[in-house]
């Protein structure tokens, strides 16, 4: 099964300046086969991104929150703990 889903951001801290570039990263300890991941951040519906990472090249204030990483492969789904993101 699926496990150890963890997150990881550029800038470290999660601040970010207005304007700047925050990237953030999924990493899977455990899990087989051909994984899915999605991105999302609190209160948004549909998913930020599709990929083990996700880059926002010019952030804005509606850019802060929690976001969280979504990972599934196929049978079962495993969720990062939300990380915080503060835009400066």
């Amino acid at each position: 099964p699926l496990s150890g889903v963890s997150l990881s951001v550029q800038p470290p801290g999660a601040q970010v300046a207005l304007g700047d570039r925050l990237v953030l990263s999924c990493a899977v300890a455990a899990g087989a086969g051909p994984l899915s991941f999605s991105w999302h951040r609190e209160g948004s519906g549909a998913p930020l991104g599709t990929g083990p990472r996700l880059e926002l090249p010019h952030v804005g204030d509606k850019d802060s929150g929690h976001y969280q990483c979504r990972v599934s492969d196929g049978n079962s789904v495993a969720e990062s703990v939300p990380l915080n993101v503060t835009v400066l």
